[in-house]
């Protein structure tokens, strides 16, 4: 029997005039909710769509199909506003469905779960749990994993080891949760997931360390999208870390390692945790990406999330076009075409600042706009003018690349009530910021890898000559950008180092190299994120950092 994509073409007529006649009934409901018969032809309909569905076992439509049809009769005649979110979802619901069977009548290719959206909005307008991402991924749970060597520790020492590093997840969690650049959170919180794998590798309970490890390398190496549900999939994974720690013979739920696994299915990471797992249980590259999906989705519910980006990337033309007119002008070549576009083109960009929250510059634009009308053809303007004009173009220019920055990490979330010329010596500063921390982290970077090298010779003490030179460098860029007790913590990374690794022959205990790499990564995660993170976020990596050097055996201030 044909059936799925491949049959689709048979019913396709009558299907899509009966998905029209419940789009029809439904809208027409919505003006005239106390007439039952019209949400009555409404259900009507939908059965038959959903039968005809079933009947071409077109899975994922079928089941959204009987989500729709669940909410339509759900809805009573005469209903009021509190229904208003239920019958939104019910009508973009039928919207998505008949895009996506249009779709695949033209492509003959089913992707079920570029309905989720529509799907798990439905069942939340109707009170119910959302479905999961994994709900149409399929994989056996059981596979064993291979013995792996452990760290040798009582299980004593286990477990204050092991809350340090929940600790440690539990920061790189709240800055994935709450803050605009996950990459840098997610290095920590696969740091400590690794660690926690390696104390618990050869016991039940450690499962589940190590497939929310390659879970959070397929996360960060695999570029996925950071959204909510992931967010909260790895908020319950550290719930679950509580339980394990409690019970020794903790053994994790399976629905949570069907997450975790979906994640390394879907990204296309390559990295040694990512496909160390998928040997184990033959995962097999899926047929689309996560982005084709949200593109996918986005397609289908309507216009994209990407104005903003195009929108700068149009005003960043525009500036582009006055710079070459005030470079026409600033050689003579004042014509009246020119002086007609430029003012035009000024006028408009500030009233299209205004209008996406830059005031400041938008008004700055204004103010020009009244200097360029009294320029006239055939004299070239003032010097000084012209100097003030090319001045806002770049104070302008550099508010622009706020909007679709990718790490918004310098940008206030109130910009700030002062002068134009105040308000571009703030982001002159916060880009000489930038790059102090830029130079920092790339320090910071070099010091692992000649650490990882020494380590892979063996404790050959050439590999670290230049390491402490290197973070004392990060440790006076800190100082510098004001921060203290970071710098403190740099410094006595670069003691130990210089005294128990350089100027001896003898190299440290495994623990205590990954407790050195422990403090390191929650300084670099400092780094990345801490000019973005919340006030309340910052002292607890620090913190974290500390208690990572004072195992080390060193003093710090607390």
């Amino acid at each position: 029997m044909v059936s799925g994509a491949t049959s689709l073409n048979l019913v396709r007529d009558e299907l899509f005039t009966t998905m029209f006649e419940a789009e029809s009934s439904l809208e027409q409901f919505i003006l005239e909710r106390n007439n039952g018969s019209l949400l009555q032809q409404a259900v009507e309909s939908l059965h038959q769509v959903r039968g005809t569905l079933n009947l071409i076992e077109l899975a994922g439509a079928e089941l959204l199909a009987q989500e729709v049809l669940d909410q339509a009769t759900d809805i009573p005649a005469g209903a009021g506003e509190e229904r208003d979110v239920q019958i939104a979802a019910l009508s973009n619901a039928l919207h998505v469905l008949r895009r996506y069977l249009e779709n695949v009548d033209v492509h003959r290719q089913e992707m079920p779960e570029l309905l989720l959206p529509a799907i798990n909005d439905l069942r939340q307008a109707g009170g119910q749990q959302p479905l999961p991402e994994s709900f149409f991924f399929s994989v056996r749970l059981d596979q064993p994993r291979p013995r792996i060597a452990s760290a040798a520790l009582d299980a004593a020492a286990k477990e204050v080891e092991g809350r340090r590093l929940r600790q440690m997840y539990q920061v790189g969690l709240l800055g994935f949760i709450r803050e605009p650049n996950p990459k840098s959170s997610l290095k920590l919180m696969t740091r400590a997931m690794q660690r926690l794998d390696g104390l618990f590798a050869n016991e039940p309970r450690g499962r589940l360390c190590w497939i929310c490890a390659a879970a959070l390398e397929a996360q960060n190496e695999g570029l996925l999208l950071a959204r909510q549900p992931r967010k909260q999939l790895f908020g319950r994974v550290d719930r679950e870390l509580k339980k394990m720690f409690l019970n020794s013979s903790y053994e994790p739920p399976r629905n949570l390692l069907k997450e975790l696994l979906y994640l390394v299915a879907l990204s296309d990471s390559n990295g040694p945790q990512v496909s160390a797992l998928r040997a184990v249980f033959g995962l097999t590259p899926l047929p689309f990406t996560d982005h084709l999906i949200e593109e996918e989705s986005q397609r289908l519910a309507g216009p994209g999330k990407s104005v903003m980006r195009s929108l700068s990337a149009a005003i960043r033309e525009e500036l582009s076009s006055v710079k070459d007119m005030l470079d026409l002008i600033e050689r003579g070549t004042v014509q009246a075409d020119v002086l007609t576009s430029l003012h035009a083109l000024l006028g408009k960009m500030s009233k299209t600042l205004g209008m996406v929250g830059l005031s400041s510059a938008g008004n700055s634009l204004s103010e020009q706009v009244l200097v360029v009308a009294t320029w006239s053809e055939g004299s070239v303007p003032p010097v000084a003018e012209l100097h003030k004009l090319a001045d806002t173009i770049l104070y302008v220019e550099g508010m622009v690349s706020s909007l679709d920055t990718d790490q918004p990490r310098m940008r206030p979330a109130v910009e700030p009530q002062r002068s134009e010329a105040e308000l571009f010596a703030y982001h002159q500063l916060l880009e000489a910021r930038i790059v102090v921390i830029d130079e920092a982290q790339a320090g910071l970077a070099l010091s692992k890898r000649a650490i990882t090298a020494y380590l892979e010779s063996n404790g050959d003490r050439m590999h670290l000559s230049n390491v402490p030179f290197s973070l004392q460098a990060v440790r006076g860029g800190l100082w510098f950008l004001g921060q203290e007790r970071a710098a403190e913590l740099i410094g006595a990374c670069a003691s130990y180092i210089q005294t128990q690794m350089v100027d001896t022959t003898q190299m440290p205990s495994e623990h205590m190299l990954e407790t050195l790499a422990d403090a390191l990564s929650s300084l670099e995660y400092y780094l990345e994120a801490g000019a973005v993170m919340r006030e309340e976020t910052r002292p607890s990596v620090l913190d974290l950092a500390a208690d990572s050097v004072r195992t080390l055996g060193l003093t710090v201030a607390a």
